[in-house]
């Protein structure tokens, strides 16, 4: 099943896109990457106080190792290959645990997330994403707009002070 929907308007936001300098648009990320990446930052930092928390609720020995892997990064592109995205997730290592078996960070993750047969879920990523996700949009917002006023205030400065 297919489903298509037509967006009227987007050929002029393309023709404005492609407009714009290589500052704005780059292959790096431009300001759109550094506002993403800024955002993210934020849910990730909350994110492992939340694991933190549930970690230390449940009263379990912990190394440390899986709160530290908790990490914001540049994610692949969407399927249409253009745009930027950013993820928060846990980076897979393989570790000994407290009580010495060998486990992955990815593993115990997921386990405190979801829970199973045997173990209560303890969610923290969700509760981090609902609690600071509004203000995690706000932070992008003013700082993909602080990134592009400056890029504005450098190219005016280029041009001899035109806009």
């Amino acid at each position: 099943m297919k489903v298509e929907f037509n967006i009227v308007g987007i050929p002029g936001i393309i023709r404005t896109l492609n407009s714009l300098p290589a500052e704005v648009v780059s292959s790096k990320g431009g300001p759109v990457k550094a506002a993403l990446a800024r955002g993210a930052r934020l849910i990730r930092d909350e994110a492992k106080a939340n694991l933190e928390r549930s970690i230390a609720v449940r009263g379990a020995d912990s190394t440390g190792t899986t709160v530290r892997s908790v990490i914001a990064s540049r994610g692949k592109a969407p399927n249409d290959g253009n745009g930027e995205r950013y993820l928060v997730r846990v980076k897979k290592r393989t570790f000994e645990n407290a009580k010495g078996f060998r486990t992955s960070t990815l593993m115990t993750a997921n386990l405190m997330e979801y829970g199973s047969a045997h173990q209560a879920a303890e969610p923290w990523l969700r509760p981090a994403v609902a609690s600071r996700g509004q203000e995690s949009i706000e932070v992008m917002v003013a700082e993909l707009q602080r990134r592009l006023e400056l890029i504005v205030r450098r190219l005016a400065a280029q041009n001899g002070g035109q806009r």
